[in-house]
């Protein structure tokens, strides 16, 4: 049995046909520039192909179900195993998907309490919250409830038939409004602050009543029913995104009242081991749950408290020890989804399986990377393959086998430039080898500042009645492990005093193969306006989405082949080459250049050809956020993470109200970039500086945290062991602070 997976000939996207053998039962980490082809490589080309051929084994039927993915460019791969891809991709679900039922470990718990619990009340369907006979009946099981603010819903100053009714369709004109003002039951010019208590009630909250002097306008068989009813059944329980916005305006998410956020009724409640109810499992923190279930002793329950508990024990390992079981998995970030989608594989008795991770120090302090990569050499140890796409030096420090695609991105990418050792890696001459060779400094900054942001006394969450001040017009980085509470310390509390703050933080954007850099920032018809004004003729004959697609493939660049049973099949356009546009687009050009040719260029290329201002402007600004050399067309969904999220940051830089922004927050700006990139990443935060901004930053990355101006670190650990602000001040100070584990790592940092 071979000991390599071999791969020949692999042209993926931008891959220079590389062949390459991965060692089995081994750590490999695959490095390298944003962009330079690590994703081309490992998701595009060695996890498609072993999904792929995995959804083959299956009859035509369930194919049809599973997820078509694409055959890769390359000549073959040998002695694929079946790989199990674990992302960055929040884990799906709506309100009704928590952390425990995402681990399955509610359900053990429901079966426990099914068990032993006193009284005995069911069983362990009765426990769900999601099952009639458990949920509470107030919040049907969500553990929330929408409050209405009648200040928002509600004009006072105005009768109904002056749109007193501050929502769609009760306003005049709308069609529900006559439900009110020909019911016969109030003054329709009278202003509803002179209403009386029972008509305001009745405005409001009547639930159900047939009115006597109802003009003939009024519905022959209907009912009257009070606005916030009416609302509440025809809007928000059919859950109706038309009017989400409206929803948002006039209502506020509050805990249940009846069951205060645990979600099951009275009798679930009733029903407790140790006196302790299911719904108190829910709210307790990872570590304190375990330590419950382990006073437990019952030789009935054994096997499920062996299986919970070794649950339990692999969320504490990866991390998670601050979660509940009742929080929902909506509210988690990508990477506390990506550790929590791990915990499943560790409890797993699979062998000789693949497993590829997806940047999975992303949103990890270096304290937590310790607990990961435990994970990493539990799978290997297990007999099993482990490729991992990262930056980090700590996680390519665990690496049996390295390899690194470059030696830069984009066109310029796609070559192996190392493949080895450890040892033998840092002895090589590559962009990531000299970035971890590279001494690190402090920053020598000790300006003393008496201008400052303020927060007194404040708390959410896991902050509770803290303190903090942060500089004006400095750089200030925000550090503590995951789950300390820095996004609830600045995102929420932080915000909500200072609202002007504008945030930068890691949602996706979204992107198709027909949105690219150009269309994203809205230069798109600008262009299209210089080569209509060029050409004399209309402008929407040069976009693909229009009047200039290609007939053949609708602009598409390329036509796709439902081969039933094999699957779909792209093959480019041979019509137009791929080109998207039809003849008569492709006849134009504008600075010497067909749009197709334009779209061909890099952003670097651009700006040395195009004197537009409002179209340098922006070239100019992802040439700053360091995307220069992305192409014009290259379409958003073949951008990898670090790459959209620079665009995200160029997008926000081009907007009008940035400049008068005063406060600037950059949420792990560091995400997707390679340790060669964030000296780019450090001048474009030093030249907003400049400009009299204050900056603040949640980061983890060590060489950003390391030229800071002024620092607050929180910790110590994360969830109820977090939230307590350890130090702040200036950088070189905190080296002294004993509790902070930023400060350990940082000791480590400057003595490599």
């Amino acid at each position: 049995m071979s000991q390599t997976i071999s791969i020949f000939g692999a042209r993926s996207n931008n891959l220079k046909n590389i062949s390459i053998f991965i060692p089995k039962g081994k750590i490999t980490v695959v490095t390298g520039l944003s962009g330079s082809g690590k994703s081309s490589l490992v998701f595009d080309t060695l996890a498609a192909e072993s999904q792929r051929l995995l959804n083959e084994t299956y009859s035509s039927y369930i194919q049809q179900m599973l997820p078509h993915y694409e055959r890769p460019i390359v000549d073959k791969i040998e002695n694929l195993p079946v790989s199990i891809v674990i992302d960055q991709k929040k884990i799906g679900g709506n309100i009704r998907s928590t952390v425990g039922t995402a681990t399955d470990i509610y359900a053990s718990l429901r079966l426990l309490y099914s068990r032993i619990a006193q009284p005995f009340i069911g069983y362990s369907m009765i426990y769900s919250f999601n099952n009639p006979t458990g949920m509470c009946p107030n919040c049907q099981g969500t553990g929330e409830c929408l409050t209405f603010d009648l200040q928002e819903l509600i004009d006072f100053d105005r009768s109904l038939t002056e749109g007193a009714i501050q929502f769609p369709t009760f306003q005049p004109g709308g069609w529900r409004l006559t439900r009110y003002t020909e019911s016969g039951y109030f003054d329709n010019h009278k202003k509803i602050k002179d209403f009386s208590e029972a008509e305001l009630k009745r405005l409001l909250y009547d639930k159900g009543s047939k009115p006597i002097n109802a003009t003939d306008k009024f519905p022959k068989t209907g009912f009257y029913t009070g606005v916030i009813d009416r609302i509440q059944k025809t809007v928000i329980e059919k859950d109706s995104k038309q009017y989400q916005k409206d929803i948002n305006r006039v209502t506020t998410t509050v805990e249940c009242p009846e069951c205060h956020g645990s979600r099951v009724n009275s009798l679930v409640r009733s029903a407790k081991i140790n006196n302790v109810s299911i719904a108190d499992c829910v709210t307790m923190p990872i570590q304190e749950l375990l330590d419950f279930l382990s006073s437990i002793e019952n030789d009935q329950v054994e096997t499920i408290l062996i299986d919970l508990k070794n649950r339990l024990k692999t969320m504490i390992s990866v991390g998670l020890d601050y979660l509940t079981l009742g929080r929902t998995t909506g509210t988690l970030s990508g990477g506390e989804s990506q550790r929590l989608k791990m915990t499943k594989h560790l409890n797993s008795s699979l062998s000789d399986v693949l497993y590829i991770f997806d940047e999975p120090s992303v949103g990890l302090h270096p304290e937590d990377i310790i607990g990961i990569n435990k994970i990493f050499t539990m799978l290997r140890e297990k007999g099993n393959t482990v490729v991992l796409v990262d930056h980090d030096p700590d996680i390519i420090r665990i690496a049996d086998f390295i390899v690194e695609l470059g030696p830069s991105a984009g066109a310029k990418g796609g070559e192996i430039t190392f493949q080895g050792s450890y040892p033998a890696f840092l002895e090589s001459n590559t962009l990531t080898a000299k970035a971890l060779k590279k001494p690190h400094r402090l920053t020598s900054n000790r300006t003393s500042y008496t201008d400052f942001y303020t927060l007194e006394n404040v708390s959410a969450h896991n902050i509770k009645n803290q303190s903090v001040e942060l500089p004006k017009a400095a750089l200030t980085v925000v550090s503590g492990l995951a789950g300390s509470g820095k996004s609830t310390l600045i995102r929420k509390l932080f915000t909500k005093k200072y609202p002007e703050a504008i945030t930068f933080d890691q949602t996706p954007i979204r992107g198709s193969n027909r949105s690219n850099l150009l269309t994203y920032l809205g230069i798109f018809d600008a262009i299209r306006r210089e080569y209509a004004k060029s050409s004399g003729k209309s402008a929407s004959l040069f976009t693909f989405n229009g009047t200039g697609a290609c007939p053949e493939c609708k602009g598409k660049g390329y036509i796709k082949y439902d081969l039933a049973y094999m699957g779909d099949v792209r093959q480019v356009c041979e019509k137009c080459q791929g080109k998207r546009y039809n003849q008569e687009a492709l006849k134009y050009r504008w600075n010497g250049y067909t749009i197709d040719e334009l779209f061909g260029l890099t952003v670097s290329e651009a700006c040395t050809l195009i004197t537009v201002p409002e179209i340098k402007k922006a070239l100019d600004v992802l040439v700053e956020t360091n995307l220069a050399y992305v192409t014009l067309g290259q379409s958003l969904d073949t951008l990898s993470g670090g790459e959209r999220q620079r665009l995200k940051i160029a997008a926000m830089l081009l907007k009008e109200d940035m400049a008068e922004a005063p406060t600037m927050i950059f949420d792990e700006p560091s995400t997707g970039l390679h340790e060669s990139d964030i000296e780019s990443l450090l001048v474009l935060l030093r030249k907003l500086k400049k400009r009299g901004k204050t900056l603040i930053v949640l980061e983890h990355n060590l060489s950003i945290i390391s030229q800071a101006d002024w620092i607050i670190d929180l910790g110590p650990r994360g969830g109820i062991n977090g939230g307590h602000v350890l130090f702040q001040g200036i950088l070189s100070d905190l080296l002294n602070c004993q509790k902070s584990y930023t400060a350990k790592h940082l000791k480590t940092f400057f003595n490599q």
